[in-house]
């Protein structure tokens, strides 16, 4: 069922101080919260939720929620402990008055996200840059020129090898096989851990050949439990029949092959290539990023995966970027990366390139601007929780770096109004030293 609709107040309620009464209302969180137009959640998220069952929790507290996560770079469980201490949160998320326990279990907030997909996150991103426009924070004219770049958006994943691989892999099958009433012939766990613990230590101390063969045991003991859990599978559990072709895979997959498995709990990870010294390969997947040119407004934010060229996601991103934002692209400034693009729309693409030399002045100045994206980047990864993306699935790719982008945009409307706010009090501070001197 959609949300409930605020009920009258309550006996209980009429002794309660009211958040307005406690709270700074020229806070920029307040000023922030008033700016934002909740309805328009409520009117696009109606659809996700069924005609039947309990009432869901309200939406402005779930968008609420998901702003201040992205744009503190905290967990599920971190923003809803950090709610319960701050009244200014309880504000932006549409409480009345102050609440003194944690208003929904951190568990709702991942199957809320699953509910409103892709699609749901576009719309939280629009309405951020809606909030600029109707405050007049930001202009049309600078949503026209675009400028565009890709990133690696790194996998919450350990470094794989092999030997962790294959051990891992043999765990989750015996704890499957287990779970299922399968009684298997050797489980390996306390051989398993050994030939992991020796692999390691022979890696460490550059003896490889020693680290091979421990290698090789750990593959050999996988091996066994697979053919022992087929040979004793009588009904089809399809936990057991996934992991079955998963390990198989594992066992064949070498070195050159293509679509390997890097990570057992998350088996679509790519590896991409960054062809940087500080960081040659990166464990997840790639994503197109697309900010305002002069005011370094994200406007645009997509996954992509199977690793494509980097000329390949322009299309798609400007596409999405004119969706969100509602206005068409007249320019997008890229690196030599995009050499080669896809794009056939009308907008203007200026690929920086410093060996021309017959360029005009102002094409010299917006290649110039262009790097303006990598701090923006830099940001993300650093404070909206694009580094190290915990959320699970090609889905949670999909969600994670457009809420990273709507986490970026809150905490750059929050500066906009704090500097106003300052601005405001300014004026008033010189208005009424002026009457004192007169």
């Amino acid at each position: 069922m959609t949300p409930k609709k605020e009920s009258p107040e309550t006996q209980y309620e009429l002794y309660k101080k009211e958040l307005k009464a406690i709270i700074n209302l020229n806070h920029k969180l307040v000023k922030l919260a008033n700016s934002i137009n909740w309805k328009f959640f409520e009117e696009e998220f109606e659809a996700t939720y069924s005609e039947k069952g309990r009432p869901g929790i309200s939406t402005r507290l779930m968008v609420g929620l998901h702003y201040l996560k992205y744009g503190c770079d905290l967990s599920d469980e971190e923003v809803l402990e950090q709610w319960v201490e701050n009244p200014y949160w309880q504000y932006f998320c549409g409480m009345k008055f102050f609440e003194h326990k944690i208003p929904i279990d951190s568990s709702s907030l991942t199957r809320w996200r699953k509910r409103i997909g892709e699609s749901g996150a576009e719309k939280m991103l629009e309405e951020t840059l809606e909030t600029g426009l109707r405050t007049k924070v930001i202009k049309k004219k600078e949503l026209e020129k675009v400028n565009v770049d890709t990133t690696v958006q790194t996998k919450e994943i350990r470094f794989p090898t092999d030997a962790r691989l294959y051990n891992r892999m043999r765990e989750k099958l015996v704890k499957a096989a287990g779970e299922a009433g399968i009684e298997l012939r050797q489980t390996y766990v306390r051989v398993g851990k050994k030939a992991l613990f020796q692999q390691q230590n022979y890696a460490r101390a550059s003896q490889y050949n020693r680290a091979k063969r421990q290698t090789k045991k750990l593959k050999t003991y996988l091996g066994r439990v697979v053919r022992d859990i087929k040979r004793k599978t009588t009904q089809e559990d399809k936990n057991i029949k996934q992991l079955i072709k998963l390990s198989e895979k594992l066992l064949k997959q070498k070195r050159e092959s293509k679509n390997k498995i890097y990570s057992i709990h998350e088996p679509k990870v790519e590896c991409i290539a960054r062809g940087k010294t500080t960081k040659k390969y990166e464990f997840g997947n790639k994503v197109g990023i697309i900010t305002s040119a002069k005011s370094n407004w994200i406007t645009g934010a997509k996954a992509f995966f199977s690793n494509p060229y980097d000329g390949h996601t322009l299309k798609d991103n400007i596409k999405q970027s004119e969706k969100i934002t509602g206005i068409k692209i007249k320019q997008a400034t890229c690196d030599k990366g995009y050499r080669g693009h896809n794009y056939d729309g009308k907008a203007e693409i200026i690929i920086t390139d410093g060996r021309k030399k017959r360029i005009s002045k102002a094409v010299k100045k917006w290649m110039k601007r262009r790097n303006a994206i990598e701090p923006i980047i830099g940001h993300q990864k650093a404070g909206h929780r694009l580094e190290r993306n915990k959320l699970k699935g090609q889905l949670g790719d999909s969600i994670n770096i457009i809420m990273s982008a709507c986490g970026f945009n809150i905490k750059k409307l929050t500066r906009v109004f704090w500097a106003l706010i300052q601005m405001w009090l300014k004026m008033i501070y010189n208005n009424n030293f002026q009457l004192t001197l007169n």
